[in-house]
């Protein structure tokens, strides 16, 4: 007879199928993990050797390895990559942003296509409106105009390449630029003054080829913010060093400034002289308006306004339905940053005039203000009103609040009390069992069904007369089977 020796590690297989069967409805993959080529131990129990352990140890640490979780056979995605992947789209998104200077830099100067127009079609004294600036409150638009020559008959040797146009410079001759009119010339430029490098090109010094001009704007429809238009209209002439007159080939401005985009036309006109003699002249109308992005971002605001204010009327009516004052001083704290929140709001416009009356203000920020500061109002005399009912009810005497509550609720039994249906016999139709079980479900739902239903007898015919001391013969029957 063979001697038993116990194993002293137990069987994988064994253990293999233990966890198989313990974990199949967790893991449906642990099965499929467990390798085929393991080395097991025999039946007896016998010994293992060194490299069959070392290779079972290596199968075991397999098997402890977790098994990736599936959903509906597709692996789940972890939070972490939508986290980071939501900080990688913002920081591409952020350094996507400022690309836009770059494309506004790499775009050719504005006036380069005029005046290579003008050299080619009218060649002669140029006036650009480099800078517009427009004031509405004043109301007043200030023109800073650079002379520019535009011909090779017209042109300062080595004053070419103005605004990038190699056909332009500087003119030649002196000029006094006389603006709307005005006996003093608002604008003088010599040639002679001009500096000029070793090289011999001319340097380009802004006081003395660029002068500036006030203008008076028509103001008549500022009220329309942000739909206001403004327009002005000017005559300039030039003159030469002996009162030559000079016509000029163009006038132009830039056509967006901060605030306002600016359209400008010119034309040709004519002056009467002193001498009789009809001088050449040129007049420009300029058309002023809000940009589109400007007029957005108003109407933004403005509806984001209405909508706050809004939502502090539906909190007053939430307000008027909530008991609790807790639940008020919440709606109190939102209608008041509301409050104080619309004035900034409505600072925060584009080139916002101030608070003059426009119409923007009449339809908006006025009714606005008033209607979130009478809310804020009324949820306070609603909270002060709750207060003050808390208060008499906690002072009002107990037993006063409590006598009051079984007469009502009597009162309301009184009125709803009817006679219950009688219990059902064997010669009972389905539609009065129907109806006493409908009873008996509805007492069962109210708390009040007793099971099994009982009655009692020998009770007196009269239900006034007093009991008799022989109450203890009464006794209590259940009803009859359903």
């Amino acid at each position: 007879m063979g001697l038993h020796i116990p194993s002293l590690f137990p069987s994988p297989r064994l253990r293999h199928s233990f966890d198989r069967l313990r974990s199949f409805h967790l893991i449906p993959g642990l099965g499929a993990a467990i390798p085929d080529n393991t080395t097991h131990a025999t039946v007896g129990g016998t010994m293992f050797t060194e490299p069959a352990r070392k290779e079972r140890s290596l199968s075991l640490r397999a098997i402890q390895t977790p098994a990736i979780r599936t959903v509906n056979g597709v692996i789940p995605v972890p939070p972490i990559f939508y986290f980071g992947l939501a900080i990688l789209c913002s920081v591409i998104f952020v350094m996507t942003i400022p690309s836009v200077f770059h494309g506004v830099t790499a775009q050719e100067p504005l006036f380069k296509s005029i005046l290579d127009e003008v050299a080619h079609s009218n060649p002669g004294i140029v006036l650009l409106g480099e800078s517009v600036d427009i004031d509405v409150d004043e109301p007043s638009v200030t023109i800073r105009w650079s002379i520019v020559a535009c011909g090779q008959d017209y042109m300062l040797p080595g004053s070419s390449g103005i605004h990038g146009s190699t056909l332009c410079g500087l003119p030649n001759n002196t000029l006094q630029i006389y603006i709307d009119g005005d006996n003093d010339p608002t604008g003088v430029f010599d040639p002679e003054l001009i500096p000029y490098s070793e090289n011999g090109e001319r340097r380009k010094i802004q006081n003395m080829v660029q002068f500036d001009s006030d203008h008076v704007l028509d103001v008549h429809n500022d009220r329309l913010y942000p739909f206001d238009t403004y327009f002005l209209s000017s005559t300039l002439r030039a003159t030469s060093d002996k009162d030559y007159p000079i016509s000029f080939s163009k006038l132009a401005t830039i056509d967006l400034t901060s605030s306002f985009v600016v359209e400008s036309a010119d034309v040709q006109s004519f002056v009467l002289s002193a001498d009789g003699v009809n001088a050449p002249s040129r007049d420009i109308d300029i058309h002023i308006r809000r940009p589109i992005e400007a007029r957005l971002i108003t109407l933004l605001l403005f509806a984001s306004s209405w909508f706050l204010t809004h939502i502090c009327i539906g909190n007053v009516i939430l307000a008027r339905r909530t008991i609790y004052v807790k639940s008020i001083l919440k709606i109190l704290i939102v209608n008041g940053a509301t409050l104080i929140g619309l004035p900034q709001i409505r600072y925060s416009m584009p080139d916002a005039p101030g608070l003059d009356g426009v119409l923007l203000d009449a339809i908006g920020y006025f009714p606005q203000m008033i209607i979130v500061g009478f809310s804020v109002v009324v949820l306070l005399l609603t909270v002060i009103a709750r207060e003050l009912n808390d208060r008499e009810k906690n002072a009002l005497p107990q037993h006063a609040s409590m006598s009051l509550a079984p007469k009502f609720g009597t009162y309301q039994q009184s009125k709803t009390k009817h006679r219950p249906p009688p219990l059902p016999l064997p010669t009972s139709n389905s539609t009065e069992i129907a109806r006493y079980n409908i009873y008996r479900m509805g007492k069962h739902l109210k708390g009040e069904f007793v099971f099994p239903p009982v009655r009692l007898e020998g009770l007196p015919e009269e239900a006034g007369s007093p009991r008799s001391p022989s109450h203890k013969r009464f006794k209590t029957t259940t009803g009859s089977p359903l």
